[in-house]
């Protein structure tokens, strides 16, 4: 399919996707009588009914992309008959874990979480969520809404969508879209949304979408897609900018061609065909040494969102700054050392090997980025150089953030944060992690994943999990996270202020002056 075929097919998809702000009326017949069952536009539903809560499990919102539909933009479900059993979580999509390969294909599932106590004729927020794992791991699973949809008042949507190869192959072989499957995904489950959330007693005209780290790029990369738009009315973006930019087509082409010869397709007579033929295991063994450098740059990692296409056709951060994005209330922030996470590997690095990686990064900007943060001003060089990548924000961190909300805030509101609580952790090589990447999500979800370290919350943090959800949900209800009990956020205004979030107080931080944002605005990015 071409580019433009592509473009017309997708913008038609929106289109008809945008003319129904509310949802469908269910197929006709009786509902039965248990509690927690529900139908949507594919079936019944029986889910998992909690003592203030219901959950949906699984829910298909997508043709399995399997055999021929694998590299397809999604299509919609079949229907089912009888009651489907949504009490157990899904299948993730196909990843590599510590475990090895896990997952499987048929994985275009999202889960579904409201308040038990929902009233006839309530039109709860919707808060759909985007999972984050460098767009190679994570699943919906993973995030328990309860807390959000209760104490909140939220329905609460957490959505799987395709991952790696599977999800963001970009070659000629297999079409013009440049590789942007996972964002299809998305895109189709914010249209299943606005089709069905009316009948868990969410309102489809009011959704949010909300994403962290790989999940905020794709937050950011749906606000400048056309395939999304008006689908959904507020965006939230968790330690991710938009202003980190992504692949161009040829970029993301050149992956796909080394991806093409690992798996041994290069010269077949049907490239398509022998990709389609490969198994998952195969093709997410592509590239796996890719970009995984400590001072690598979001783009130089294999798989991801596209610009340039069909799909993406601007990179976020400048459809941000020219208004071709979409102009819905954002609320951006990020954790105040981001990359403690991915250098506490590093601890042992020593002051030569600090000033070899920063003059192996910036070049001959190194001078003066050595100059801002000299080794010696650092508990350890491994130190210096998690501050240096955090403030920098290449990958991920601070200034980024800030370049977002300013460009966002020209046209629409804006609210900026910091989580700046101190997670008190140490590695064994006696590393401090800090306020690093991740460690806010469980302030506001239950993570239910083997990599969840993070520790119990104390009294102070539990209250601070209870601000926290009040100002997203606040957030998601109006566009405005403010409320009575809690602090006064204001809106984002340029010069660099944000609201800093911890539990030593929520109080505006100088976030630009902390991080050096003057100085790395002026430096390759």
């Amino acid at each position: 399919m071409s580019i433009r075929a592509l473009a017309r097919s997708l913008t038609a998809a929106a289109a008809l996707a945008a003319t129904s702000l509310v949802a469908s009326p269910a197929p006709a017949g009786p509902h039965p009588p248990e509690p927690g069952v529900v139908r949507v536009d594919s079936g019944w539903l029986r889910g998992s009914v909690a003592v203030d809560h219901v959950t949906y499990s699984a829910i298909p919102y997508a043709a399995p992309p399997v055999g021929q539909r694998r590299w397809r933009p999604p299509a919609r479900p079949r229907p089912w008959s009888g009651v489907r059993d949504a009490t157990a979580p899904g299948p993730v999509c196909p990843q590599r874990s510590v475990a090895g390969l896990v997952g499987a294909e048929d994985c275009l599932h999202l889960d579904v979480t409201v308040p038990r106590d929902v009233r006839p004729g309530e039109r709860l927020p919707v808060l759909v969520w985007l999972h984050g794992g460098g767009f190679v791991s994570g699943a919906a699973q993973e995030y328990g809404g309860a807390r959000l949809a209760t104490a909140g008042r939220l329905m609460v949507v957490a959505v799987n969508y395709r991952l790696g190869a599977l999800g963001f192959m970009s070659t000629p072989a297999l079409d013009g879209g440049g590789g942007n499957y996972g964002l299809m995904d998305q895109a189709a489950a914010l249209g299943w949304v606005r089709r069905n959330a009316a009948r868990f007693g969410g309102d489809p005209g009011n959704v949010t979408l909300a994403g962290q780290s790989a999940g905020a790029r794709a937050v950011c990369a749906q606000l400048a897609s056309p395939l999304a738009r008006g689908l959904f009315h507020r965006a939230i973006v968790q330690s991710g900018a938009c202003d980190n930019p992504v692949p161009t087509p040829a970029a993301a082409q050149a992956v796909g061609a080394r991806a093409v010869a690992e798996v041994g397709c290069a010269a077949a007579a049907d490239v398509a065909a022998c990709l389609r033929g490969r198994t998952p295991g195969e093709l997410l063994a592509t590239l796996r040494g890719v970009g995984t450098a400590v001072n690598a740059r979001a783009a130089d990692k294999p798989w991801g969102p596209v610009a340039g296409t069909a799909v993406l056709p601007r990179q976020p951060g400048d459809a941000l700054r020219d208004g071709t994005a979409a102009r819905v209330p954002l609320l951006v922030g990020g954790t105040h050392d981001e990359m403690r996470a991915f250098a506490s590997g590093a601890a042992a690095l020593t002051a030569p090997e600090y000033d070899a990686m920063i003059t192996a990064t910036f070049g001959d900007r190194a001078g003066t980025v050595l100059a801002a943060y000299p080794v010696t001003g650092y508990a350890s060089p491994a130190l210096a150089l998690a501050t240096v990548l955090g403030d920098w924000g290449g990958f991920v961190g601070a200034c980024p953030v800030l370049r977002t909300a300013e460009a966002a805030a020209a046209r629409q509101p804006v609210y900026a944060y910091e989580f700046g609580e101190d997670s008190g952790q140490v590695t064994a090589d006696g590393f401090p992690m800090g306020s690093y990447h991740g460690l806010d999500l469980p302030y506001t979800w239950t993570v239910n994943a083997a990599w969840n370290q993070y520790p119990p919350l104390t009294t102070g943090q539990r209250r601070l999990s209870e601000t926290i959800i009040g100002y997203w949900s606040a957030f998601a209800r109006t566009g405005d996270p403010n409320g009575p009990g809690r602090p006064r956020w204001p809106d984002f205004r340029s010069g660099g202020t944000v609201i800093g979030l911890s539990t030593a107080g929520v109080a505006p931080v100088p976030y630009a002056a902390d991080h050096h944002c003057d100085l790395w605005a002026a430096l390759p990015r």
